[in-house]
């Protein structure tokens, strides 16, 4: 079990090296891991944010475990020498096209959502995020100058990108298996792009005919999200409105410092799907090296990883049953209003394994 991992920048290197204490700890056979440098520290230590050498380990492991990207330093760079375009080059390198956010409202921590406690307490939401097309990446441009000035984004999608992103959609619908049932959002009423997107998700639902499809529009999703999540499992969608949505759905979690992410693609190993696992934050360099960082959206990642690209249900429970007892208990860091250091809950995290 090869597992490449990339601590990157900021408070990066401190919740990685706790959730690979927690991972440590579960005596896992034949694991082996392989450390990088990447983002910031890779470009002053190499001259470049993603180097050959990084690239060439992710490439070799059966999954990655990764911290944060980004320093102030290296804000003046050139823009393909700044460290996000990283992960951009690992999403694209190791061919990660769907995002896999999940937000939840740990039990004891309804009080610190913006929800209403018995709203915030059914919000258990998959976010299934298609990641290498949409506006983001389709061709762009501007002309024209003053009051003349116009500028273009193209937002368009293949049906084969949309069959792809929806068959991830279903099976981890199928893996969950607590609400079997996915909600495709888009916006058909207006654009022809999600007319193409919704008619090829029906399509792709075809082999799933056991999960529940509906499709709903951007604008009510983001009403639904926040009025009456429980009515969703799994969402897919992509790639600009799943940015929006799932940074609505974990704002109504209440920290970032508990959500973790995984980026999947079409790669299998001999133990499942090759992907890359990362906390949803940043790398918030205001508080790095001062042992403040709540590691357990890291933590978080490495019982995603478990469960999707080792096929390893049992640990990845036992993660997340250890983070939620852990929670239970009052072991909080600042991000939760309590006051315990990166490194003290990491320690409590692996005494409830």
């Amino acid at each position: 079990m090869k597992i490449a991992v990339l601590p990157g920048d900021g408070i990066g290197p401190e919740v990685t090296r706790e959730a690979v204490k927690v991972l440590e700890a579960l005596d896992l056979p034949g694991l082996i891991l392989f450390d990088g440098d990447v983002g910031g520290i890779a470009y002053k230590r190499h001259g470049m944010p993603l180097p050959q050498e990084t690239l060439t380990i992710a490439k070799s492991c059966d999954a990655v475990l990764f911290g944060a990207v980004g320093d102030p330093d290296c804000d003046a760079l050139d823009r393909h020498l700044r460290p996000e375009q990283a992960i951009l080059g690992l999403r694209k390198e190791l061919g990660l096209f769907a995002n896999l956010r999940p937000a939840k409202v740990f039990e004891g921590l309804e009080h610190l959502s913006p929800l209403r406690p018995e709203i915030a307490k059914s919000l258990d939401i998959m976010i299934v995020r298609e990641l290498t097309g949409d506006v983001y990446f389709g061709d762009k441009g501007q002309r024209g100058e003053g009051d003349a000035r116009t500028g273009w984004d193209m937002m368009s999608y293949s049906a084969e990108e949309v069959r792809r992103i929806a068959h991830v959609a279903f099976r981890t619908s199928r893996a969950r298996n607590n609400k079997l049932r996915v909600t495709s959002v888009d916006k058909a009423n207006v654009l022809e792009t999600s007319q193409v997107w919704r008619d090829a998700v029906r399509a792709a639902a075809e082999p799933h005919p056991d999960i529940e499809l509906s499709h709903m529009y951007v604008d009510n999703a983001a009403m639904q999200i926040i009025s009456n999540p429980d009515q969703f499992g799994v969402i897919l969608t992509g790639n600009l409105f799943g940015d929006i949505l799932s940074d609505l759905a974990s704002a109504a979690v209440g920290s970032i410092g508990l959500l973790p992410s995984a980026s999947v693609g079409e790669r299998q190993t001999e133990y499942g799907t090759f992907g890359m696992y990362e906390p949803i934050h940043g790398s918030a360099p205001d508080i790095a090296g001062q042992d403040k960082a709540n590691p357990m959206a890291t933590v978080l990642s490495v019982a995603m990883m478990l469960r999707h690209s080792f096929g390893r249900e049992a640990e990845a429970v036992r993660i997340e049953k250890a983070v939620e007892k852990a929670l239970a208990d009052g072991i909080r860091g600042g991000d939760l209003g309590g006051s315990h250091g990166c490194e003290e809950i990491g320690t409590a995290v692996r005494e409830r394994l």
